[in-house]
């Protein structure tokens, strides 16, 4: 197996040992690496980083601009090109969780809103009442307008039968509009995994990642102009920054190799590849 993970970029802080949000990662690198597919371990290592109050994702959403939180996810299975997603909800406990439903349990790739919430109550996922995402920091945050507050958290991952998957998941910005959705559920943006190629999870501005279709420009690069996946991915990100965009990505290629680009301060990171190697790192 091999797994990256990402817990968001965009960082402002200073690097040292014994970062909370390191040994979180850390956390998720490890549930991810111990699944068997590259689906559930993806999905393993997203729900850790969900539940952590830490990473803007599930638990530890921002708040937008009428101070409630909505939330997307999405899934991609490189073997079959079969993905899920939701965007805008508000009680799912995990909602990388409810992408995956989507994905396996309907015809449709993406649910929204009110809709994708009822799906989950039938499908009997856990729901969580607003108390439950609200968090000291992400109010503080709020109340002084940091309006650059922003993050995801995501995973890919190659299984030793040669399958890719990705995952993604976020929060959004903090002060978004209410209804805005970011890259994180719109395959081929934020999300893209495809076994011909690679599986990647992006995480940045949202709108450029969206204009930019990150997530399905680096596979496109690797098929059709044949680039290795870190020129692929470096240069997917050099258009995000072209249009006025920053943040970083996490890519496996179906043959191992990893690529984690940032052109943000920091990005949250860390990975373990083919040989076994653990490595974590922000700056």
């Amino acid at each position: 197996m091999v797994i990256v993970v990402h817990g968001g970029a965009g960082v402002r802080r200073v690097d040292k040992p014994g970062d909370p949000q390191l040994a979180v990662l850390e956390q998720a690198l490890e549930a991810g690496y111990a699944q068997k597919s590259a689906l559930d371990a993806v999905i393993a290592a997203v729900m850790v980083l969900e539940d952590s109050p830490l990473f803007n994702a599930g638990r530890g959403s921002c708040f937008n601009a009428d101070g409630e939180i909505e939330m997307d996810a999405s899934i991609m299975d490189g073997a079959t090109l079969r993905a899920g997603a939701v965007a805008a909800v508000t009680r799912i406990r995990n909602p990388v969780v409810a992408a995956r439903a989507v994905m396996e349990k309907t015809r449709h790739v993406l649910l929204a809103g009110a809709g994708a919430e009822r799906f989950a109550q039938v499908q009997r996922l856990k729901l969580e009442d607003a108390e439950y995402f609200r968090t000291e920091a992400r109010l503080a945050a709020l109340r002084k307008n940091l309006k650059d507050h922003h993050g995801t958290v995501g995973a890919v991952a190659l299984d030793a039968d040669g399958n890719l998957a990705a995952a993604t998941s976020t929060g959004g910005y903090t002060g978004k509009m209410p209804g805005r959705v970011g890259d994180s559920p719109l395959i081929g943006a934020g999300t893209w995994a495809d076994n011909r190629s690679c599986a990647v999870s992006g995480t940045g501005i949202g709108e450029a990642f969206i204009r930019a279709a990150v997530g399905h420009d680096v596979a496109a690069r690797m098929r059709y102009l044949k680039q290795p996946l870190a020129r692929a991915a470096a240069a997917a990100l050099a258009q995000v920054k072209a249009l006025g965009g920053d943040g970083g990505l996490i890519a496996v290629d179906r043959r191992g190799n990893v690529a984690m680009p940032f052109n943000s301060e920091g990005m949250y990171r860390a990975a373990i590849d083919r040989a076994g190697k653990k490595r974590t790192a922000i700056f």
